[in-house]
């Protein structure tokens, strides 16, 4: 052993330490995760994640030793040198059966498919151990005299992760039995790398390894730990790190998601940043004018007859000279163009105005709409539109006080909504659609008619605005209808699955069916009514086929007391066997999972013709029939969504390249992360990193309860989010809004530093 007054070898044998520790720890860990599994069987769930936890705990019960056998065996050659090398699945032995549906599953899928689960993982270690990991990389490294850990080194979360995933396929547990138990997966490993940091920075401190770093306090769990007592203690001469340089602490690949962990304070501010920004402008504006911010305690009224009759002239003349499309031959109107009529306007209009308050509103508009049509963002054939709402904002901003004291006015959501759709990442090189254009115009022209409206026109047409929107991302927009169309389908999907099993409870339970049928129904045959039901329609043959094949099964489960039927269902089982197999088969069940259903169904079957079940009255069975047949007009309400990537591929076949699915990335979200998700509105561009490309994207769809949300790109990539993970994306500061802020608080911002420059124009 080398010594340890060589600062290198005390950190080999922290790694050591540390991957005996584990090795130790694995049988403890294995049982924890089986005890914890078993648990959930106990608790209350939707019939569909109730049965994939049973199968989920079933596998794990059968192959739970080869997947600790599998962990301890990568995990003891790191004891050796301190790195794991295979941590892959294609870099392990090939389960006898595997799990996935036949054609989908080769080499390079799975380890896909196992660095998703691994990434998951990876995060939820460093979501609970990020300051105990922190702490030992910052030791390492001193003592190393290096900036950051090897890609392999034992000690990073994501190499552990690795190997727990990559045991678990190598094992031949599936996928879907990951799912079923990942939350409890990710607790109990999370908790298992915590103390395992722990005890290594413990043990480095007693070796006064970098001491100044604070040893964070230890909070043991309630169950045994793997890592009770600690590594063992390795005698030898202590070791001094006070004269070694500083490590820089650089950030790995999972802790680089949590990056932006403490963003909620940012969040928090952007929400307020717009009333604050319109606090100071009214401070400001009534340190030079208080009868301003008194006027606007009170209903101002309408604007003096001058200033009404001016306001109405410049409109039209604005009408005439901003009209889209330009006349033949007329010259393009350029930005500095434009600014300098309307400053020619504002003249006309503070000249007709007859109080200081009426002048000041007239310069802070103007400056407003300076600010907004300067912004190179805007397209210049949506520009002029924006240009010829300044009047009715004018004239909302005369006569109702609540324009300048809240952000949440209708006329500033209107322009902040329109501006944020057509602001994209790259505005001036992407050209506006005809149809959205036509929509603004229309928008505009609609305030225009309605001068005497004020807040409730802009309020109606952002409505309006709001439900042109959907359908336009829906139906006329080509990068993103395919994609909305898929995602309607996913979510169709899901809440049909759940809506076929409430209905199929209902349905039979005074009906003496036997148990096996009646699970297999519930768990496997409602979701493949659901996808039948979204490809070929509730009513669709398909749809028809598989109904039936629930009634037949019903009618073979019953007891069978004669020849005659017992002939009739010997007879009828083949054909409906291949149906059932077919109907699994679309809705991605695995061939193995499809062999263990029909078997447990033979079983079923076999105590039919042995008498040993209940008759099923022949008026009962007709009854159920009919339901079956009208079985959509009685479906409840659903109430969640959940969907993964292999439903995405079931629903789309080949097209299923025009649809990604984020699976990963980005960190725990908090509360108000959550509830930022649920507020994003359609139509907004933000930045996404995502798959080592960072592009502009457009928010285009959510789903119905807004479980679902799906991006597209200009060049009509689509990526769909779930709620949660939508939220920790904002979290992690991997989706940003292109624009830092709405643009009427850039206009106001603008506005003020203008003022504040020279508050004389106020009383112009």
């Amino acid at each position: 052993m080398p010594t340890l007054a060589n600062p290198a070898a005390i950190a080999q044998q922290a790694r050591r330490t540390y991957a005996e520790g584990l090795v130790r720890g694995i049988p403890a860990i294995a049982r924890s995760v089986d005890e914890a599994a078993r648990a959930l069987l106990s608790e209350v769930a939707e019939p569909a994640i109730a049965a994939r936890r049973r199968d989920a705990v079933q596998d794990l019960q059968r192959l739970g030793s080869s997947w600790s056998q599998g962990m301890t065996t990568m995990l003891r050659a790191a004891s050796q040198s301190g790195f794991v090398a295979a941590t892959r699945a294609g870099e392990l032995p090939t389960p006898g059966v595997r799990a996935g549906r036949a054609g989908l599953s080769s080499v390079d899928d799975d380890t896909i498919e196992n660095e998703i689960l691994s990434s998951r993982l990876a995060l939820a270690m460093m979501d609970r151990a990020s300051w105990e990991f922190t702490d030992l990389r910052g030791r390492i490294n001193t003592l190393e005299v290096r900036e950051e850990l090897d890609n392999n080194d034992v000690l990073r979360p994501h190499v552990l992760a690795r190997v727990v995933t990559g045991a678990w396929r190598g094992a031949g547990l599936s996928l879907g039995s990951w799912r079923a138990l990942q939350v409890m997966l990710h607790e109990e490993f999370a908790h298992f790398c915590e103390e395992g940091y722990h005890e290594i920075n413990r043990w480095l401190l007693q070796h006064n390894v970098q001491a100044d770093v604070d040893l964070r306090p230890f909070v043991k769990r309630n169950r045994s730990t793997p890592w009770e007592g600690g590594p063992q203690t390795v005698s030898g001469g202590g070791f001094s790190a006070s004269g070694l340089a500083p490590a820089t602490s650089a950030r790995s690949a999972v802790a680089d998601e949590t990056r932006l962990l403490n963003n909620t304070g940012a969040l928090a501010r952007n929400m307020d940043r717009a009333n604050s920004v319109l606090g100071k402008l009214n401070r400001l504006v009534g340190r030079q004018l208080p009868d301003f911010v008194e006027t606007s305690n009170a209903n101002r009224g309408q604007p003096s007859p001058t200033l009404y009759a001016a306001i109405s002239d410049v409109q039209t003349g604005m009408a005439r000279r901003f009209s889209s499309p330009p006349a033949a031959g007329a010259p393009t109107i350029n930005t500095p163009t434009l600014l300098e009529e309307l400053n020619q306007r504002k003249s006309i209009l503070k000249q007709a105005a007859t109080t200081r308050v009426e002048r000041a509103t007239i310069e802070i508009v103007a400056l407003l709409f300076q600010s907004i049509l300067a912004d190179e963002r805007i397209p210049a054939a949506v520009r002029i539109w924006f240009a010829r709402l300044q009047m009715p904002v004018l004239r909302v901003a005369v006569s109702e006080p609540d324009f300048f004291a809240t952000s949440d006015h209708p006329a500033r959501r209107l322009i902040d909504r329109m501006g944020a759709c057509v602001m994209g990442f790259d505005a001036t090189a992407r050209a506006v659609g005809d149809i959205l254009e036509k929509e603004i115009k229309r928008v505009v022209q609609v305030v225009e008619a309605y001068p005497d409206t004020g807040r409730r026109v802009f309020q109606t047409v952002l409505t309006e605005f709001e439900r042109f929107l959907e359908h336009y991302f829906e139906n006329e927009n080509e990068a993103s209808k395919r994609g909305v169309s898929l995602a309607q389908q996913v979510e169709q999907r899901e809440t049909m699955a759940i809506q076929y099993t409430i209905e199929l409870r209902r349905m039979l339970n005074e009906v003496p069916v036997q148990d096996g049928v009646r699970e297999f129904l519930f768990q496997v045959w409602a979701d493949v009514l659901a996808i039948t039901a979204v490809k070929s329609g509730p009513q669709g043959d398909p749809t028809k086929a598989m109904k039936r094949a629930a009634s037949d099964l019903i009618w073979s489960a019953g007891a069978k007391v004669s020849r005659e039927e017992r002939a009739e269902v010997i007879r009828r089982l083949p054909p409906l066997l291949k149906v059932l197999r077919n109907g699994m088969e679309q809705a991605g069940v695995a061939a193995d999972k499809q062999d263990e259903h029909i078997q447990r169904l033979n079983d079923s079957l076999a105590a039919a013709f042995t008498a040993k079940t209940a008759a099923i009255p022949h008026e009962r069975l007709v009854e159920l029939m009919a339901r079956l047949e009208t079985l959509e007009e009685m479906l409840p309400e659903a109430n969640d969504v959940e969907i993964d990537q292999e439903m995405v591929l079931d629903l789309s076949g080949q097209e299923s390249s025009e649809l990604e699915v984020v699976g990963e990335g980005g960190s725990m979200a908090t509360p108000a992360m959550l509830a930022w998700a649920r507020d994003l509105q359609v139509g907004t561009w933000y930045m996404l990193d995502y798959r080592d490309r960072n592009e502009a994207v457009q928010l285009a769809w959510l789903g119905l309860r807004k479980h679902l949300a799906l991006f597209v790109s200009p060049q009509g990539r689509c990526i769909l989010f779930q709620q949660h993970r939508l939220a920790a994306f904002l979290q992690a500061g991997l989706l940003v809004p292109a624009q830092d802020e709405p643009l009427t608080v850039r206009a106001t911002r603008s506005a003020l530093a203008k003022l504040d420059g020279d508050p004389s124009r106020l009383l112009g």
